[in-house]
Protein backbone atom coordinates (compact mmCIF):
# COMPACT_ATOMS: atom_id res chain seq x y z
CA UNK A 1 0.00 0.00 0.00
CA UNK A 2 0.93 2.96 -1.01
CA UNK A 3 1.75 5.86 1.91
CA UNK A 4 -0.43 8.25 0.28
CA UNK A 5 -3.37 5.41 0.43
CA UNK A 6 -2.30 4.49 4.07
CA UNK A 7 -2.29 8.26 5.11
CA UNK A 8 -6.16 8.59 3.45
CA UNK A 9 -7.00 5.12 5.48
CA UNK A 10 -5.82 6.49 8.97
CA UNK A 11 -7.20 9.84 8.65
CA UNK A 12 -10.52 8.39 7.79
CA UNK A 13 -10.21 6.48 10.52
CA UNK A 14 -9.69 10.12 12.70
CA UNK A 15 -12.59 11.29 10.87
CA UNK A 16 -14.99 8.37 11.82
CA UNK A 17 -14.04 8.95 15.28
CA UNK A 18 -14.84 12.31 15.37
CA UNK A 19 -18.34 11.32 13.74
CA UNK A 20 -18.58 8.40 16.37
CA UNK A 21 -18.34 10.33 19.28
CA UNK A 22 -20.67 13.01 18.14
CA UNK A 23 -23.13 10.70 17.50
CA UNK A 24 -22.63 9.38 20.68
CA UNK A 25 -23.48 12.39 22.25
CA UNK A 26 -26.39 12.90 20.08
CA UNK A 27 -25.90 15.62 17.30
CA UNK A 28 -27.34 14.25 13.86
CA UNK A 29 -24.68 13.71 11.36
CA UNK A 30 -25.02 15.71 7.88
CA UNK A 31 -23.10 16.99 4.85
CA UNK A 32 -23.01 20.85 4.61
CA UNK A 33 -24.50 20.65 1.03
CA UNK A 34 -27.62 18.78 2.06
CA UNK A 35 -28.06 20.90 5.16
CA UNK A 36 -27.71 24.57 3.46
CA UNK A 37 -30.13 23.75 1.36
CA UNK A 38 -32.95 23.24 3.86
CA UNK A 39 -31.28 23.92 7.68
CA UNK A 40 -34.88 24.04 9.31
CA UNK A 41 -35.61 20.40 8.16
CA UNK A 42 -32.68 19.66 10.54
CA UNK A 43 -31.88 19.61 14.61
CA UNK A 44 -30.39 22.63 15.76
CA UNK A 45 -27.27 20.03 17.23
CA UNK A 46 -25.56 19.28 14.24
CA UNK A 47 -22.15 18.35 13.10
CA UNK A 48 -22.10 18.93 9.34
CA UNK A 49 -19.12 17.55 6.82
CA UNK A 50 -17.35 18.19 3.80
CA UNK A 51 -17.91 21.91 4.82
CA UNK A 52 -16.68 24.79 2.20
CA UNK A 53 -14.35 28.01 2.65
CA UNK A 54 -12.65 30.11 0.63
CA UNK A 55 -8.84 29.84 1.38
CA UNK A 56 -6.26 32.42 1.63
CA UNK A 57 -5.44 31.23 -2.38
CA UNK A 58 -8.43 32.45 -2.90
CA UNK A 59 -9.53 28.65 -4.26
CA UNK A 60 -12.07 26.27 -2.96
CA UNK A 61 -11.26 24.21 0.58
CA UNK A 62 -13.05 22.26 2.51
CA UNK A 63 -12.72 21.53 6.72
CA UNK A 64 -14.24 17.99 7.28
CA UNK A 65 -16.94 19.16 9.96
CA UNK A 66 -18.96 22.32 11.31
CA UNK A 67 -20.31 21.78 14.97
CA UNK A 68 -22.91 23.58 15.20
CA UNK A 69 -25.39 23.31 18.66
CA UNK A 70 -27.76 25.71 19.96
CA UNK A 71 -28.10 24.31 23.27
CA UNK A 72 -24.23 24.49 23.88
CA UNK A 73 -23.79 27.53 21.87
CA UNK A 74 -20.95 25.87 20.10
CA UNK A 75 -20.08 27.43 16.44
CA UNK A 76 -17.21 25.10 16.02
CA UNK A 77 -14.74 24.47 12.28
CA UNK A 78 -12.67 21.21 12.88
CA UNK A 79 -9.76 20.18 10.71
CA UNK A 80 -8.77 16.31 10.76
CA UNK A 81 -4.95 16.02 9.97
CA UNK A 82 -3.25 12.20 11.08
CA UNK A 83 0.67 11.82 10.16
CA UNK A 84 1.26 8.24 10.53
CA UNK A 85 4.78 8.01 8.93
CA UNK A 86 6.90 10.63 7.97
CA UNK A 87 6.36 12.88 5.23
CA UNK A 88 4.90 15.85 4.10
CA UNK A 89 1.47 16.85 5.35
CA UNK A 90 3.42 18.71 8.66
CA UNK A 91 4.60 21.17 5.87
CA UNK A 92 1.38 22.26 5.50
CA UNK A 93 0.35 23.36 9.07
CA UNK A 94 1.31 27.18 8.33
CA UNK A 95 -1.13 27.19 5.17
CA UNK A 96 -3.63 25.66 7.19
CA UNK A 97 -2.84 28.01 10.25
CA UNK A 98 -2.88 31.10 7.86
CA UNK A 99 -6.18 29.61 6.46
CA UNK A 100 -7.75 29.31 10.24
CA UNK A 101 -6.59 32.60 11.15
CA UNK A 102 -7.46 34.53 7.91
CA UNK A 103 -10.26 33.34 6.23
CA UNK A 104 -12.21 30.35 8.09
CA UNK A 105 -14.92 32.40 9.37
CA UNK A 106 -15.86 30.64 12.88
CA UNK A 107 -13.98 32.09 15.37
CA UNK A 108 -13.62 29.35 17.28
CA UNK A 109 -11.76 26.19 15.46
CA UNK A 110 -10.34 22.89 16.49
CA UNK A 111 -7.46 21.40 14.96
CA UNK A 112 -7.35 17.44 15.65
CA UNK A 113 -4.24 16.40 15.13
CA UNK A 114 -2.58 13.06 15.78
CA UNK A 115 -0.20 10.02 14.81
CA UNK A 116 3.73 10.10 15.47
CA UNK A 117 4.65 10.41 11.67
CA UNK A 118 5.03 14.06 12.27
CA UNK A 119 8.83 16.38 12.10
CA UNK A 120 9.76 17.16 15.51
CA UNK A 121 8.29 20.59 16.22
CA UNK A 122 5.60 20.78 13.79
CA UNK A 123 3.02 20.19 16.73
CA UNK A 124 5.07 22.36 19.03
CA UNK A 125 4.99 25.20 16.40
CA UNK A 126 1.73 24.72 15.92
CA UNK A 127 0.26 24.92 19.60
CA UNK A 128 2.73 27.96 20.14
CA UNK A 129 1.07 29.67 16.45
CA UNK A 130 -2.43 29.29 18.30
CA UNK A 131 -1.81 30.49 21.63
CA UNK A 132 -1.09 33.51 19.73
CA UNK A 133 -4.19 35.31 20.12
CA UNK A 134 -5.20 36.30 16.92
CA UNK A 135 -8.25 38.55 16.18
CA UNK A 136 -10.52 37.69 13.20
CA UNK A 137 -10.04 39.62 10.07
CA UNK A 138 -12.41 42.58 10.42
CA UNK A 139 -13.33 41.83 13.43
CA UNK A 140 -12.60 42.97 17.60
CA UNK A 141 -13.36 38.93 18.22
CA UNK A 142 -10.53 36.95 19.05
CA UNK A 143 -9.96 33.44 17.48
CA UNK A 144 -9.98 30.29 19.72
CA UNK A 145 -7.83 27.48 18.33
CA UNK A 146 -7.96 24.53 20.14
CA UNK A 147 -5.36 22.25 18.93
CA UNK A 148 -6.07 18.05 20.24
CA UNK A 149 -5.01 14.94 19.85
CA UNK A 150 -7.38 12.28 19.65
CA UNK A 151 -7.55 11.60 23.85
CA UNK A 152 -7.48 15.85 24.68
CA UNK A 153 -10.50 15.62 22.19
CA UNK A 154 -12.52 12.58 23.72
CA UNK A 155 -11.70 14.33 26.93
CA UNK A 156 -12.95 17.71 25.24
CA UNK A 157 -16.32 16.29 24.59
CA UNK A 158 -17.24 13.86 27.64
CA UNK A 159 -16.27 17.31 29.53
CA UNK A 160 -18.79 19.77 27.20
CA UNK A 161 -21.31 17.16 26.76
CA UNK A 162 -21.77 15.68 30.07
Amino acid sequence: MEKGQKGNITGNQLESAVKSVFAGKGFQIIKYRDWIKSPEKYSEEVLLTNVPYKTIYKHKGNTEFLLKSKKYTLNIRIECKWQQTSGSVDEKLPYLYLNVIEVIPENTIMILIDGKGWKEGAIKWLKESAKKKKYAKGSNKKKEILIFNLTDFFTWANKTFS
